[in-house]
C-alpha cells in the first residue's frame, strides 16, 4: 500500500470515528435532557434512595453525561487480581470530569467539598445519591465526615476519596491527606488506586474555572480520550499508621505518574 493510500485510509478512519462520536453525543443529549428533569424531580421524593435506587439512577446519569461531553472514557487494567468485593477508591484529581467519570465506571459513594451541595441541579442530585460532604477547613465537619465514611464502609459501601484534598493541578500533589487511609485501617477495607490520565491536559485541567466553563472546555477539547488506570488493591495490613499508609500510596502515584505521563 502506497503512502497516499495509507494516509487516505487513516483520514477516512478518523472521519468515521469523529462521526460516530458525534452521533453518540447527540443521542446522549436527547436522552440526558428529559432524564435530568426526571432525576431532579425524584430528588425531592421522600425515601427515593431506599435500597440504593436513586444512587443507581444517578450513576446512569453520569454515564450519559460523560457521553454527552464527547469523552472517550476507557478503563485500563493493570491489576493482576480481581477488584475486591468492597473497596475505598482513591484517585488523583486534575479535572472536574472525574466527578462523573468515576461513578460512571465504579459503584461508589463519594466524599465531596461542602460547596458541591449548593451547585444547581448537581448538588441536589449528589446529596440524594448519598454523597458525603465536608468543609475542609472545619475540624468538626471533617470529624463528622470521617464518622460518615466509617459508617458507610461498615455498611458495605464502596467509597471514593481524592487524597490530594481537591483539584491540585495536572501533576500529583506534594502530599496525600490521610482520611481514606484512616478509614481503611479502622475498617479493614482495602484501598483501590486509580490513576487518572487526560490526553488533552490543557483542556481538562480544572484551574478555578466556573463549573459551566470547565465543562464547556471539556466538550470542545481537541482530544477527548481519557484513560483511568486501575491497579491492584492495597490491603491495610502491614501499615502501622495512617500517615505511613498515605505516604506509601503517594509514592506509588509518583511512580505511576512517571510511567504513564512521563
Amino acid at each position: 500500500m502506497g503512502y497516499h493510500a495509507a494516509k487516505h485510509q487513516t483520514t477516512r478512519a478518523d472521519m468515521l470515528r469523529s462521526l460516530k462520536r458525534n452521533l453518540i453525543c447527540l443521542l446522549a443529549w436527547l436522552l440526558l435532557l428529559p432524564y435530568s428533569l426526571l432525576l431532579f424531580l425524584l430528588a425531592y421524593a421522600p425515601g427515593v434512595n431506599r435500597h440504593g435506587l436513586y444512587h443507581l439512577l444517578a450513576r446512569l446519569w453520569c454515564k450519559l453525561y460523560v457521553r454527552a461531553l464527547r469523552v472517550e472514557l476507557k478503563l485500563v487494567r493493570h491489576n493482576k487480581h480481581p477488584i475486591p468485593k468492597q473497596y475505598i477508591l482513591v484517585a488523583n484529581h486534575p479535572s472536574a470530569l472525574e466527578d462523573f467519570g468515576i461513578p460512571a465506571l465504579f459503584d461508589v459513594y463519594p466524599l465531596a467539598k461542602e460547596g458541591v451541595r449548593y451547585w444547581f441541579f448537581l448538588g441536589r442530585v449528589a446529596e440524594s445519591a448519598g454523597t458525603i460532604f465536608v468543609k475542609r477547613n472545619d475540624s468538626l465537619s471533617r470529624h463528622l465526615a470521617l464518622e460518615s465514611l466509617l459508617q458507610g464502609a461498615r455498611e458495605g459501601k464502596n467509597l471514593v476519596i481524592f487524597p490530594e484534598g481537591g483539584c491540585k493541578g495536572r501533576r500529583i500533589n506534594k502530599r496525600f491527606h490521610t482520611g481514606a487511609f484512616d478509614v481503611s485501617l479502622q475498617t479493614g477495607v482495602p484501598i483501590l488506586p486509580v490513576f487518572l490520565q487526560y490526553l488533552d491536559e490543557d483542556s481538562f485541567e480544572w484551574q478555578g474555572q466556573t463549573v459551566p466553563g470547565i465543562l464547556w472546555q471539556i466538550f470542545t477539547a481537541r482530544d477527548h480520550r481519557v484513560r483511568y488506570h486501575l491497579f491492584d488493591a492495597i490491603e491495610p495490613e502491614g501499615f502501622t499508621d495512617k500517615q505511613q499508609f498515605a505516604d506509601y500510596v503517594h509514592d506509588k502515584y509518583l511512580q505511576w505518574e512517571k510511567e504513564i505521563i512521563g
